[in-house]
């Protein structure tokens, strides 16, 4: 029998790892004959990651409520040195927001069997409301330590009226049971330009180490850029595609330590070409802080690459093992160098762990993962 699902999430108007995971599943439901619908709290031209034109797109303006028109003018007129002046006028977001998302909710809701909520504030908000929160699904993107005093302590103990949670790692399924008893582990699907990679050619890969992230202080590019400062590259040189409020710290950094002919910062580019770009090379480098998954390090084994990452918390230690690559103890460096200078002076073990991995990526193709949402959202079918 075909149902009618929502999913919510702020925008598809830039780039975001939510957004494009959500669209991929989307996306994918609407081929296996579901009725998908999908709202955007923002307004505007939802196109940035291409939606099947079968899924209906519902859009409010979450920029257009009383807090933002009214409350957050007061608050730079009056209030302008005071410190935590931003932190306030992102709560009067939030709740405004809220506001406008329950009042759809209200007139909308009875249309939908399955609610997916794609971001812990909006499954908190969605939580309050029990008839609503009785078909809805949190979908948990975020490291759940996130949240604070309003949306961690306060509002996830209204998890329990959820139908369900979804968690993309194995540490989050542990916390969740503390809310909810109904609680699935279900990887994100990468879906396509990757998904479809049938084969690699190894022989046309360059010596070209990669990273693909934003480049905020969150992912910590700088390390990497520590890391290859003090080892031997020889022929190799590093790509760093993205782009983010550190750009400029770290094009800096890479001329303080004189990598200029070592270093290559594209900038964002379109899908297809980050995926040439890591078919291209051969190891990916990843220094992040904290994750809720790392979708960038399958896409990495789906192009044929070793792995070397910091085991941050939480998402690389559900990935990684030594059929892919390298697990680094947070902020151990030297370790990493050891690790990085191996492969780049062994060059047959390197091309071993390189086809590795990408037969490993042939684990994490999407059918499993379509078949656990089929049984969430067709229980009978269990």
């Amino acid at each position: 029998m075909q149902k009618k699902i929502l999913f919510i999430y702020y925008q598809n108007l830039k780039p975001g790892g939510v957004a494009r995971v959500m669209i991929n599943l989307a996306n994918e439901l609407c081929e296996n004959d579901h009725d998908i619908s999908i709202l955007f709290l923002m307004e505007g031209e939802h196109t940035f990651y291409e939606i099947n034109p079968k899924i209906k797109v519902h859009t409010v303006n979450s920029f257009g409520h009383w807090g933002v028109n009214k409350v957050s003018p007061l608050l730079d007129k009056y209030l302008k040195k005071y410190k935590y002046r931003y932190n306030l006028k992102k709560y009067v977001y939030d709740f405004g927001q809220w506001d406008v998302m329950n009042e759809w909710l209200k007139k909308n809701h009875a249309q939908f069997d399955v609610i997916i909520s794609c971001w812990y504030k909006l499954s908190s908000q969605i939580a309050v409301n029990k008839k609503v929160a009785k078909k809805t699904f949190a979908w948990e993107h975020s490291n759940y330590e996130v949240g604070g005093k309003i949306w961690g302590d306060f509002l996830r103990p209204k998890y329990k009226n959820l139908k369900g949670i979804i968690c993309i790692n194995t540490a989050s399924v542990d916390y969740y049971k503390a809310f909810n008893s109904n609680i699935l582990l279900i990887p994100n699907i990468i879906g396509e330009p990757f998904e479809s990679i049938k084969n690699v050619d190894f022989e046309s890969k360059t010596h070209q180490l990669i990273y693909v992230g934003r480049l905020d202080q969150e992912k910590n590019v700088k390390a990497i850029i520590n890391i290859i400062s003090d080892i031997n590259l020889k022929n190799f040189h590093l790509k760093i595609i993205g782009e983010g409020s550190e750009m400029e710290n770290l094009k800096k950094q890479v001329e303080e330590k004189g990598l200029e002919s070592k270093v290559t910062f594209t900038g964002r580019l379109p899908i297809d070409e980050i995926k040439n770009e890591l078919l291209k090379s051969k190891i990916f480098l990843f220094t992040s802080l904290n994750e809720a998954f790392g979708m960038v390090l399958l896409e990495a084994m789906f192009c044929g690459n070793a792995l070397i990452s910091y085991d941050c918390n939480y998402g690389p230690s559900d990935i990684i093992n030594e059929k892919k690559g390298f697990l680094i103890p947070m902020n151990d460096e030297k370790e990493f160098q050891e690790k990085l200078q191996d492969l780049i002076n062994n060059p047959d073990s390197l091309n071993k762990l390189i086809k590795s991995s990408f037969q490993e990526s042939l684990k994490w193709k999407k059918n499993k993962a379509i078949i656990q949402w089929d049984r969430i959202i067709n229980p009978k079918s269990l």
